[in-house]
């Protein structure tokens, strides 16, 4: 799978350029207040939620689909980690064998090609959750200069869904990172797998944005929801 392949072979730079990953997590992470010890990261990557809890875990386990990202994760005897992608029809057979206090997800359900199927399969866990979930209005000036429709979905879309599913509070979280030059905002997006196997910007395309693009920064919008 292209989308797989990119998420590894970009794995190692990753670390480097996820800045709103990182603060997602982080506000993902401030949200839980109860100290759980028994965790489920959907979509862990290289390991940005374990590598900012600040409390005791008697076991986490993490799951994604690239191979190279689970290479970068931490590792240790309390930590498990599954190659899985939650697309799949048995993604979530082997980690239903465990009991978790908390599942967490940032940064990795809107990719979902079933989000609505995926979210149940979520909700069938019956444990708490904290996730957050990027929208369609994340690179909203980018995909209008280009001409091009977004590639995720509404945040009424998202909202919607997760509260078929959910009890919970949820937020709008929106951010931008500020760049030097629409060159390095490519640059950016191609190491931080924002775009992942999605092509949807011919060459020729890109140079007209590196000269039309209004602006200096990138726009993110992120629905995220947490049960207590």
């Amino acid at each position: 799978m292209k989308i797989q392949r990119e998420f590894s072979q970009n794995a190692r730079a990753y670390d480097e350029v996820n800045v709103i990953q990182k603060k997602v997590a982080k506000r993902l992470l401030e949200k839980i207040t109860d100290a759980p010890e028994r965790m489920l990261d959907i979509g862990c990557g290289n390991g940005t939620i374990f590598k900012h809890i600040d409390w005791e875990l008697e076991h986490f386990v993490g799951m994604d689909f690239a191979e190279g990202m689970l290479a970068l994760h931490p590792k240790s005897p309390h930590v498990t980690l599954f190659q899985k992608d939650f697309n799949a029809p048995d993604a979530f057979v082997d980690v239903a064998k465990f009991r978790f206090d908390r599942i967490v997800s940032a940064s990795a359900l809107q990719w979902a090609k079933d989000l609505d199927a995926t979210l149940a399969a979520i909700a069938a866990l019956n444990t708490p959750v904290s996730l957050a979930i990027f929208t369609s209005n994340t690179f909203k000036t980018l995909y209008e200069t280009a001409g091009l429709s977004p590639i995720l979905r509404h945040s009424d879309e998202v909202t919607a869904l997760l509260e078929k599913h959910f009890d919970g509070g949820l937020e709008i979280l929106h951010y931008t990172l500020t760049f030097d030059s629409v060159r390095e905002m490519f640059r950016y997006m191609k190491k931080s797998g924002v775009g992942a196997g999605r092509n949807v910007l011919s060459y020729k395309e890109m140079k007209r944005i590196m000269r039309h693009y209004p602006h200096d920064y990138l726009e993110y919008e992120i629905v995220l929801l947490h049960q207590q």
